[in-house]
C-alpha cells in the first residue's frame, strides 16, 4: 500500500474534494428559464435525449406553475421517446395529464402516449425484418390503441386525431392477425381443436380485417382433419362467399411474413 508524506495526503484529499464539487456543480445555475430550454432544445436536436432530459426537468422546477414548465414536461417525455426510455416516457405524460386536465395540449399528450406504446411494439416499419406486431407483445398495442381512443373521443377535431384513427386500425388488423398466427401455431401442430377456438376468436371479436380470410380457411382446414364434415362445408361456404377469389384453398397459406396490411 502507498505511503503519503503528510504535506502531499492534504494536498490530494483538497484535490478530491474539489473534483466532487466541481462534478455536482450545476452549471444551469445562473440561467434563466429561457436559456435552459433552448439549451434543451439544442441537444434534441442533436438527438442528445439524456442530455435534454435534465435540462428539461431544471425547467420545470424553475418554471412552475406556468405554461413553459408544462411544454417541459411534453418536451421530456418525447425526449425519454426518443432516448429509447419508453416507460419513463409514459409516467412523465400520465403525470402530465393527472397535473393538467385542461391543458390545450392534452391531446397531443394522448397522442405521445398512444405514439410511445406504437412504436415500441408495432413496429410501423418492421416490414424491413419480416416481422409485424402480431407477432409480438399485445400489451402495448392495446395500451397505444387505448390512448388512440380517448383522443378521437375526447377531441374529435384535433389535428392529431386523422393519424390516430388510421393508427387505431393498424392495431384492430394486428391484434386480430395474432390470433391467426396462434390459430396457424395449433394447426401445424395437430392441436387441431385449439386451432379452432383461436380462429373463432378472430372472426368473433374482430370484424372486417384482413385476418378474417385466413381465420376462416384454418377453420376448414382444422374441421376436415377433426372429421367434422359438415362444420367443415359450413366455415367453406363462408369462406367463398366472403373471399369469392381466395387463393387459400387451391395453394393453400400464405408464406409466413407476407405483409397484409398498407404503410399510410
Amino acid at each position: 500500500m502507498p505511503r503519503f508524506s503528510p504535506v502531499v495526503l492534504p494536498v490530494l484529499l483538497a484535490g478530491a474534494l474539489a473534483a466532487c464539487s466541481s462534478t455536482n456543480e450545476d452549471k444551469t445555475a445562473g440561467w434563466s428559464p429561457d436559456k435552459i430550454y433552448a439549451e434543451a432544445r439544442d441537444e434534441m436536436n442533436s438527438n442528445a435525449y439524456d442530455k435534454a432530459v435534465p435540462l428539461l426537468e431544471k425547467l420545470e422546477g424553475r418554471a412552475a406553475g406556468t405554461p413553459l414548465a408544462q411544454q417541459a414536461q411534453l418536451e421530456k417525455a418525447y425526449a425519454q421517446y426518443k432516448g429509447g426510455e419508453k416507460a419513463q416516457a409514459v409516467a412523465t405524460l400520465d403525470r402530465f395529464m393527472k397535473l393538467h386536465p385542461a391543458s390545450p395540449a392534452y391531446d397531443y399528450a394522448l397522442y405521445l402516449k398512444g405514439l410511445v406504446n406504437f412504436n415500441d411494439d408495432l413496429g410501423l416499419f418492421s416490414w424491413l425484418s419480416r416481422q409485424d406486431l402480431s407477432e409480438r407483445d399485445q400489451k402495448a398495442a392495446k395500451d397505444s390503441f387505448e390512448a388512440f381512443r380517448e383522443l378521437i373521443t375526447r377531441f374529435p377535431e384535433s389535428r392529431y386525431a386523422p393519424d390516430a384513427r388510421q393508427r387505431m386500425t393498424y392495431i384492430v388488423n394486428s391484434l386480430a392477425q395474432y390470433e391467426v398466427h396462434v390459430a396457424r401455431y395449433y394447426f401445424e401442430r395437430g392441436a387441431y381443436v385449439a386451432a379452432v377456438s383461436r380462429a373463432q376468436n378472430a372472426i368473433a371479436e374482430y370484424k372486417d380485417v384482413p385476418a378474417t380470410e385466413e381465420a376462416l380457411y384454418i377453420l376448414v382446414r382444422s374441421y376436415d382433419a377433426l372429421g367434422m364434415e359438415q362444420l367443415r362445408d359450413d366455415a367453406r361456404r363462408v369462406l367463398l362467399a366472403s373471399y369469392p377469389q381466395t387463393p387459400l384453398l387451391d395453394k393453400g397459406f400464405r408464406p409466413k411474413g407476407d405483409p397484409w396490411w398498407k404503410l399510410w
